[in-house]
């Protein structure tokens, strides 16, 4: 499968041939799967609605109990009162789904593939040599043109701190380094601008088997 060249400076080379660990059979579920855990991990799980014992409100009778003609009442904290707690309202819960490594390694490779197919993503050669962010900009305008992209993830080597430095300034485009990135930084990035860094060594760098967000 081959994909869209750069220079660093914004001009077209010859296309490149995407490696195999970069390629796998698509398999829209496991991506979905994949992109459900990695979203679900991100939720910090703090939503929580206060019960009748739990709010600020007088615990006065509101009533006497007999001889008013209305319905009997103990409380203004009933949750049928506006101001009352809530019954049955959502409490904390922090649920940390996995996925793994297999899958996560192959669900990544996924994602490349779909966005190789559908012309969202191109290699950058010498990424690590940008040093500036107008150089980014200029590098981000030149595949805007080409490719129609309005969002841009860049994943670099890990010798490229420089372009980390000029890229981090651009309001369209996000940064992910190749070890880290997952299906959902890639799913969800936009036009994938990747490192040539990562191709050059003959086997691509193997990436990282954590669960990261």
């Amino acid at each position: 499968m081959k994909i869209a060249n750069y220079s660093v400076k914004g001009t077209k080379l010859a296309e490149v041939t995407l490696p195999k660990e970069l390629t796998a059979e698509i398999n829209l579920n496991l991506l979905a799967q994949a992109v459900h855990v990695y979203e679900e991990r991100g939720h910090t799980g703090l939503r929580k609605a206060k019960t009748r014992a739990e709010v600020n409100r007088t615990g006065k009778k509101l009533y006497k109990q007999k001889g008013t003609g209305g319905a009997r009442h103990g409380s203004r904290r009933a949750p049928i009162f506006v101001g009352g707690g809530v019954a049955h309202g959502p409490r904390p819960l922090r649920r940390v789904l996995t996925l793994p490594a297999k899958l996560r390694k192959l669900a990544r490779a996924i994602a490349y593939t779909v966005k190789a197919k559908e012309n969202e993503m191109v290699v950058v050669k010498d990424l690590g040599k940008l040093e500036k962010t107008k150089e980014a900009s200029e590098l981000i305008k030149r595949v805007a043109k080409d490719t129609g992209a309005k969002r841009f993830t860049f994943v670099t080597g890990e010798k490229a701190e420089s372009a980390r430095k000029a890229i981090r300034n651009l309001e369209n485009a996000e940064m992910v380094t190749y070890k880290n990135a997952n299906a959902y930084d890639i799913w969800n990035g936009g036009m994938i601008i990747l490192d040539g860094e990562v191709l050059e060594t003959g086997k691509v760098q193997k990436p990282s088997g954590k669960a990261t967000k």
